[in-house]
């Protein structure tokens, strides 16, 4: 009994750590030396080097971006946008997507980087 317990338990916490980046796309973040962890992860926003612009793993526009954004806001009132780019992405694009987020009302940001 306590051994099947245990491998139900191990179970459990490998397949919730699978899960924590399904809603992400690859990039290659800027390192840093202080990381906090996020608790609570709704929607990632990803923007690529090339130019390129999701959220979670939907491909969109600058242009689309906030009606998109106001629909998973709606879905997770009290989510949080994780803003994930590339080392190589414009910063320009970076800031215009996340003021894209702000005029619907999202105030909570965080922003990923490689440990």
């Amino acid at each position: 009994m306590k051994v099947s317990l245990f491998f139900l338990l191990v179970f459990l916490v490998l397949s919730s750590l699978a899960m924590t980046k399904i809603n992400s796309l690859p990039v290659v973040a800027p390192r840093v030396s202080v990381t906090h962890e996020v608790t609570k992860q709704d929607m990632t926003l990803t923007i690529r080097g090339d130019g390129a612009i999701y959220l979670n793993k939907t491909a969109t526009t600058l242009k689309a971006l906030g009606p998109l954004l106001a629909r998973e806001m709606h879905k997770h009132p009290q989510g949080i946008v994780v803003v994930k780019a590339d080392a190589s992405a414009n910063y320009a694009l970076v800031v215009k997507a996340m003021n894209e987020a702000r005029q619907i009302g999202i105030r909570q940001f965080a922003l990923a980087s490689d440990d």
